[in-house]
């Protein structure tokens, strides 16, 4: 398995870096230190969905509501925003490690369209807490595990 270790930036103290922080918040990029000097992005594509150095991650035990034309009811979309927007949070509010993990695909499928829509998985972690855990407690998410190569069908949002 490979670790890969998160820093957030520090906080800017001047009001023009503040904003352009901000800024980039608000477009869902969150930059983070695995050494001094060598900047990193990470971006969450969705409450249960990551973008690390190109590959995208599932993030693993947990599954939160589908956005856009992919959300059942508005209900359903407007939790997705708020989930995604957790995530991103948490992930530029502290110490995130990236761990990737085996997904529940068949032998030779992971990363492929055949699987998890080319997705690998991932668990996330921000502070030593994990981020699925985080949003089940706050209700933006629901546990969801695989097992083997299959995975249990999804619950409806609406």
């Amino acid at each position: 398995m490979t670790v890969i270790p998160f820093r957030a930036k520090p906080k800017p103290k001047r009001w023009a870096a503040a904003t352009v922080v901000a800024a980039m918040f608000l477009l869902g990029v969150a930059h983070v230190w695995t050494s001094p000097g060598s900047p990193i992005a990470i971006f969450a594509v969705d409450g249960d969905t990551v973008r690390y150095q190109g590959q995208i991650y599932r993030l693993v035990g947990f599954d939160t509501p589908e956005r856009g034309n992919k959300a059942m009811c508005e209900d359903e979309r407007r939790l997705a925003d708020t989930a995604t927007s957790r995530l991103r949070q948490l992930i530029a509010g502290g110490e995130a490690r990236l761990q990737r993990v085996v997904c529940a695909c068949r032998p030779g499928e992971e990363g492929t369209s055949r699987c998890n829509y080319g997705r690998l998985c991932a668990s996330l972690a921000v502070g030593g807490r994990d981020v699925g855990q985080i949003l089940i407690n706050e209700g933006l998410a629901r546990p969801y595990v695989c097992s083997g190569t299959r995975c249990p069908p999804r619950q409806r949002w609406c």
